[in-house]
C-alpha cells in the first residue's frame, strides 16, 4: 500500500498568550470550556491524529465550533500549531522555510472556500487561470489550461463572462476551476458547497465526484452536512470540542456511531440511501469454483449450497452451476449479471430483487469482491427505515 499523502500526528492548537497553561489543563482532561473559564485560552484543536490516503475524500465534520475549520488552516500552515506534526508526502509542513510553503501552495495544493472569492472585474477565465498567472506561467498557456478546466466543469461558454453574471453554482464551479486548474495533488474544500441551495449543492457534489472518478486527487472537505459527508466521503472523520471522536467510512460510521454526539447527526435521515453495494456484500456467501470439473462440482454443492459461482484465473466470474449439475460429466455453466462495488442502494435492490440467486459483486478491473442477495438487502433497508419499509 502507498504512504499515506497526509500524516497528522498529535495536533493541537491554542489560540491565547498562555497556550502551554493550557496544555497542561489539557493534558490533565479538562475540557474546552473549563480551559476557557480558568485561563482565557480558547482550544481549537486538542490531540488529532489520523491519515489521508492518496486518491480519497476525506471529509472533516462536525457542528459550529468543533475545530474542524482550524484543523484545516492547520494542515496548510495558515496557524501555526501548538504541538504536534502534519507531514504532506513525507514532508514535516512546520519545518518548511516560508518561500518553501508559498510554492507548495501554489503549485501542489489548492484550496476553495465556502465565499467564492471571485475577483468581480475579472472574466471568468481570467478567475480560472489567476493561480496559475501567479505561478508565471505565460497568457497563452494559462489561458488554455484555464479553459480545459472550465470545460470540464460545464462553463467553457461563459470563459468570457464576468462572475456576476453567474448564478452562484456557476460562480462556485469557477472557484473549483481555478483550484484544479494549477494541477494540485492535495485539494482543501471548506465548506465550499454550503452557500448553495439544496439542488445546487447536489449539482456540485455530482461535478466534484464525476471529476474525482476520472483524475482521483487527494481531497479533504468540510462539511457540518452529514449527507453530504455519506455521498462524498470514502472516509469521514467527525469532530467535538477540538477532538476527532471517530473516523470510519460512511458504512462504519452508520453501523457503529461512536456516541450519541455522532448518532445525534443521523436523526431524520435515511442512511441506507448512502449504502453501496461494497458495503452491503459478504465474501463468503456463495461457494466458488475454479473449474467445471464434476468431482469438485459435486463436492462444493454436496452440502448446502444450491449454487456456486465459477471464476477464471484471474478471479473474473464466468458464471454460475447450480444443484442440477451434480452427477453430469460436462456441468452447464449458466450466465448471470455482475454489479459494481459502487453500485447505490437504490439501484441495487431492483437488480438483487429481479434475480433468485445472490449476484456478484465485482471491483472495477472486474474480479470478484463478493455477493449480495435478497436476504442482506431486506436486512438494510428494514434496520435503517424501520416502520417506513
Amino acid at each position: 500500500m502507498d504512504s499515506p499523502k497526509i500524516v497528522v500526528e498529535g495536533l493541537c492548537k491554542v489560540f491565547g498568550n498562555n497556550p502551554a497553561a493550557a496544555v497542561d489543563l489539557l493534558a490533565r482532561g479538562a475540557t474546552k470550556d473549563e480551559i476557557f473559564a480558568k485561563t482565557g485560552q480558547i482550544v481549537g484543536v486538542h490531540n488529532v491524529s489520523f491519515d489521508v490516503q492518496k486518491g480519497e475524500i476525506f471529509v472533516l465534520m462536525g457542528l459550529s465550533g468543533s475545530g474542524k475549520s482550524t484543523l484545516i488552516r492547520l494542515i496548510n500552515r495558515l496557524v501555526e500549531p501548538t504541538a504536534g506534526k502534519v507531514i504532506i508526502d513525507g514532508r514535516d509542513i512546520a519545518a518548511l522555510r516560508r518561500s518553501e510553503l508559498t510554492s507548495l501552495r501554489r503549485t501542489d495544493m489548492s484550496m476553495v472556500f465556502q465565499s467564492f472569492a471571485l475577483m468581480p472585474q475579472r472574466t471568468v477565465l481570467s478567475n480560472a487561470a489567476f493561480g496559475l498567472e501567479v505561478g508565471g506561467m505565460s497568457r497563452k498557456q494559462r489561458e488554455k489550461r484555464a479553459l480545459d478546466m472550465l470545460e470540464q466543469v460545464g462553463l467553457a461558454a461563459f470563459a468570457h463572462k464576468l462572475p456576476a453574471e453567474l448564478s452562484g453554482g456557476m460562480q462556485q464551479r469557477v472557484g473549483l476551476a481555478r483550484a484544479l486548474a494549477v494541477n494540485p495533488s492535495l485539494m482543501i474544500m471548506d465548506e465550499a458547497f454550503s452557500a448553495l441551495d439544496p439542488l445546487k449543492r447536489k449539482e456540485m457534489q455530482n461535478v466534484l465526484l464525476e471529476l474525482q472518478r476520472n483524475q482521483r486527487r487527494t481531497i479533504m472537505f468540510v462539511s457540518h452536512d452529514l449527507e453530504e459527508a455519506l455521498r462524498i466521503g470514502n472516509r469521514i472523520a467527525i469532530m467535538e470540542g477540538g477532538c476527532v471522536v471517530q473516523i470510519g467510512t460512511p458504512q462504519e460510521i452508520i453501523s457503529n456511531p461512536a456516541d450519541d454526539y455522532v448518532r445525534a447527526f443521523f436523526e431524520g435521515i435515511d442512511t441506507s440511501r448512502y449504502l453501496t453495494a461494497a458495503d452491503l456484500m459478504q465474501t463468503n456467501g456463495v461457494p466458488l469454483l475454479r473449474n467445471l470439473d464434476a468431482s469438485t462440482v459435486a463436492a462444493t454443492l454436496n452440502g448446502s449450497a444450491d449454487y456456486a459461482f465459477v471464476l477464471d484465473a484471474e478471479r473474473r466470474i464466468r458464471g454460475f452451476v447450480t444443484r442440477d449439475a451434480i452427477g453430469n460429466a460436462s456441468p452447464s455453466l449458466r450466465k448471470i449479471e455482475c454489479i459494481s462495488r459502487g453500485t447505490p442502494l437504490d439501484q441495487l435492490v431492483p437488480r438483487v430483487c429481479a434475480n433468485a440467486t445472490a449476484l456478484p459483486v465485482v471491483d472495477d478491473e472486474d474480479r470478484y469482491c463478493g455477493s449480495v442477495d435478497r436476504a442482506i438487502v431486506l436486512k438494510v433497508l428494514t434496520r435503517n427505515r424501520g416502520s417506513h419499509v
